[in-house]
């Protein structure tokens, strides 16, 4: 599935991946390929990225790697949508 990691400043990652898990207001949750239609509100917390995937260099201080292998992405707040396998992240 193809994931965007929208900020305030700029588009932080754009690209395929296997899965994205995200701290949505009732609580953590995962959305893999084929996942039906969904927007959420996000809480604080991490969005965490599974899959190869690479980061531009001007963003890498933003992210982190996870003790799973994953990619972690630390937010305060923002909306999530998942659409015909396409996840948009909109994140503070």
């Amino acid at each position: 599935m193809y994931l965007e990691i929208v900020s305030p400043e700029a588009t932080l990652f754009a690209g395929e991946v296997t899965s994205v898990t995200v701290p949505g207001v009732n609580g953590e949750f995962q959305m893999l390929q084929n996942h039906a239609p969904i927007v959420s509100l996000l809480q604080e917390g991490d969005v965490k990225v599974q899959g190869d995937i690479t980061i531009e260099e001007d963003f890498q201080n933003k992210f982190s790697k996870g003790p799973n292998g994953e990619t972690v992405l630390s937010i305060t707040s923002g909306t999530i949508e998942m659409k015909d396998n396409k996840v948009i992240v909109l994140a503070d």
